[in-house]
């Protein structure tokens, strides 16, 4: 007899959702993943006091109410808001781009002259952009582009601006109001006592095994349930037998520090092309810099974050969705629809950059058809 109607590979936000789902509809469940720990890249470790995010930033923010009810069943969500700042080799602009960051730039007080600025610099793209750059100069102008787009995306993506498509900022957010609320989602905030715990509630009386490498023992794991839940990456499924697909990757330099404040944000985004990093988080701004008992925490945590091309062996973070990519993910998605006992599923197990409230629809999505 086979012992598990589910096989959930990868302890992350979609297979905790629905290992949580099929257990509630009565299924036997088994939840694996390589790592030694649960949660993915929304596991959080204590330091401190300081719930730190062990795979960078993690602020939860939707505006699917549907997605809200559901995952506030396993936490109580904070009000974090992201305001993060920009800093350009020395001087501070607010984002998202809004009165107070177009006031810093040009010293304009009203929405009037902030639109008026705007639309003359915009003026220097005639025609369709033909690459990121135009494009950005065509939405926000020469200045913002250059202070705060340019060196930080080409840092982000290794390749500069004229070398990216134009789709990549479709549309940046452009606010003649002072609001430096990030998201402007209608729910927003942190887990109080970090993401690990919010999973740990989902996966409660659930089996788990962890340091588990599906694909090093397939056949015998494949043994033990009728169907597969699998969220690692799909080419690497497949053995890369179409080629491999590309992704970006993102390192970490975390250091405690013996001072209460570092920088007095929870995100400083680093957009000149010389600073190394992308941006330094201050994890205990993400919970207003207080323990569990609401005292002011002595000491700080902090990461640098480091953009890299991703190689084989790295930790894939968010596709390439070029059109080269976009092809070659396609082919492997028929190769995906022909395997009738494995759902793919997740940021990876279906190469699509997703926010956190859209992985957890989808796994409801899914659950929802699979477990009826």
């Amino acid at each position: 007899m086979i012992p598990y109607d589910y096989l959930i590979v990868g302890a992350g936000l979609y297979g905790a959702v629905f290992a949580h789902e099929a257990r509630k509809a009565g299924k036997a469940v088994l939840v694996i993943d390589k790592r030694s720990n649960i949660a993915g890249n929304v596991y959080t470790q204590e330091i401190e006091g300081i719930h730190v995010h062990q795979y960078g930033a993690h602020i939860f923010h939707t505006n699917n109410k549907d997605v809200w009810d559901y995952i506030t069943q396993f936490a109580e969500f904070n009000r974090f808001t992201n305001s993060p700042i920009a800093n350009y080799k020395g001087e501070l602009y607010s984002l998202p781009f809004n009165m107070y960051t177009f006031n810093q730039m040009w010293g304009v007080v009203t929405p009037e002259e902030a639109a008026a600025k705007i639309e003359e610099q915009r003026r220097e793209i005639t025609g369709e952009p033909k690459n990121l750059e135009e494009q950005a100069i065509s939405l926000v102008g020469r200045d913002i582009y250059e202070k705060l787009i340019k060196g930080y995306t080409e840092k982000q993506w290794g390749r500069d601006c004229k070398e990216l498509p134009s789709f990549i900022i479709k549309r940046l957010p452009v606010r003649l109001t002072f609001d430096n609320n990030y998201f402007n989602a209608l729910y927003q905030g942190i887990p109080v006592g970090g993401y690990t715990q919010m999973v740990a509630n989902m996966l409660n009386g659930i089996e788990v095994r962890l340091n588990t490498d599906y694909l090093e023992h397939k056949a015998e794991l494949d043994a033990l349930a009728e169907k597969v839940i699998y969220t690692g990456a799909i080419d690497t499924y497949f053995d890369f037998k179409l080629g491999a697909l590309e992704y970006r990757s993102v390192r970490f330099e975390t250091e405690l520090l013996d001072k209460p404040n570092f920088q007095g944000n929870a995100a400083v985004n680093y957009t000149d092309h010389e600073t190394p990093w992308t941006r330094i988080i201050e994890h205990k701004w993400f919970e207003f810099g207080k323990d569990k008992n609401g005292n002011d925490l002595p000491k700080t945590v902090i990461s640098r974050e480091y953009s890299s091309e991703w190689k084989l062996g790295d930790e894939p973070y968010y596709p390439v969705n070029d059109e080269k990519n976009s092809v070659l993910y396609a082919e492997y998605k028929k190769l995906a629809e022909a395997e009738k006992h494995i759902i793919f599923g997740g940021r990876l197990g279906e190469y699509k950059y997703y926010d956190m409230d859209a992985v957890i629809a989808s796994a409801l999505d899914m659950s929802r058809k699979e477990l009826v």
